[in-house]
């Protein structure tokens, strides 16, 4: 038996984006818009909102690496770590898991529970409509929604 046959397989990017901790989250949100970056890169970048140990950041990263999340290579002494995925796809992926793990597959049924959660939410009567939200079907029509919540929390 081949131990480094094992260790060598690179779990899928998209099994395990819902299980991602606030920080790795955090991390994935800093390396999206930078497209590739060292550790100290991502730390320096990530330090404007959350300061943070280069240990620390080192460790998330080569989390991120083991679960298959990012890639990485060697560049003189440090990685150089590259999304496996765009953040556009995982949030399409993630969406696509809480629909089906909590909402039984139905889009129409997710939408009524954010309709519902505009309707009981925090908003004032008199507050102006929201934006229609577009959420993609797979096969490629559009559901459009009015409600104010926002999904998929940042830009990337």
């Amino acid at each position: 038996m081949h131990a480094n046959a094992m260790t060598e397989r690179t779990p899928s990017p998209r099994r395990s984006l819902l299980e991602l901790a606030p920080l790795e989250l955090d991390c994935m949100n800093t390396l999206w818009p930078m497209g590739e970056a060292t550790v100290r890169e991502i730390r320096d970048r990530l330090a404007e909102r959350r300061a943070r140990a280069y240990t620390t950041i080192m460790t998330i990263m080569d989390r991120l690496a083991r679960k298959g999340v990012v890639e990485r290579r060697k560049a003189g002494r440090a990685y150089v770590y590259r999304p496996r995925l765009s953040a556009e796809e995982a949030r399409a992926h993630a969406l696509a898991q809480v629909v089906e793990n909590f909402f039984g597959g139905s889009k129409e049924i997710l939408l009524a529970q954010l309709g519902a959660d505009g309707a009981t939410g925090s908003a004032a009567a008199g507050d102006a409509p929201a934006p229609a939200v577009s959420l993609p079907r797979e096969n490629g029509t559009a559901i459009q929604t009015g409600s104010h919540e926002r999904l998929g929390g940042t830009s990337g």
